[in-house]
Order: structure tokens, then C-alpha cells, then sequence
């Protein structure tokens, strides 16, 4: 299956229904993307995804520097 999607100004796009319906995903449901090898995959984020990202979120703030 193939899906395509624009890109706003903002650089949101629309998940494609057959995607979402594929994921199971819904309005406010979190998704997680993984890049690999110049490719993405997107999934249903699970709670554990959600929590993790929260828990590290404080600390990437190195990464955000010339340096």
C-alpha cells in the first residue's frame, strides 16, 4: 500500500485514512517514528514509547548546541 501526504508550512501532514486505519490510530492517539538508513517507519505509539520520551526529554538539551 502506498499513501501520500503533503507537507503544510509547518511541516504537519495528514495521516492517510488507509494508514490510520492500518495502524488502528484515532484522533490523540501518539505515534512513534523510527529512522533507519534513511527510511521511517511510523507505528501506534504503545505507553511505554510515550513514557520513555517524556522520561528523556529533559536531558537531550546537550544536543541542541553548536558543540
Amino acid at each position: 500500500m502506498t499513501s501520500v501526504s503533503r507537507l503544510t508550512s509547518k511541516f504537519q501532514a495528514t495521516i492517510p485514512l488507509p494508514v490510520r486505519a492500518a495502524l488502528g490510530i484515532r484522533q490523540g492517539d501518539a505515534v512513534a517514528f523510527e529512522v533507519e538508513n534513511g527510511q521511517v517507519r511510523l507505528s501506534r505509539a504503545t505507553p511505554r514509547d510515550v513514557a520513555f520520551a517524556q522520561a528523556v526529554e529533559g536531558t537531550l538539551c546537550e544536543w541542541d548546541s553548536a558543540a
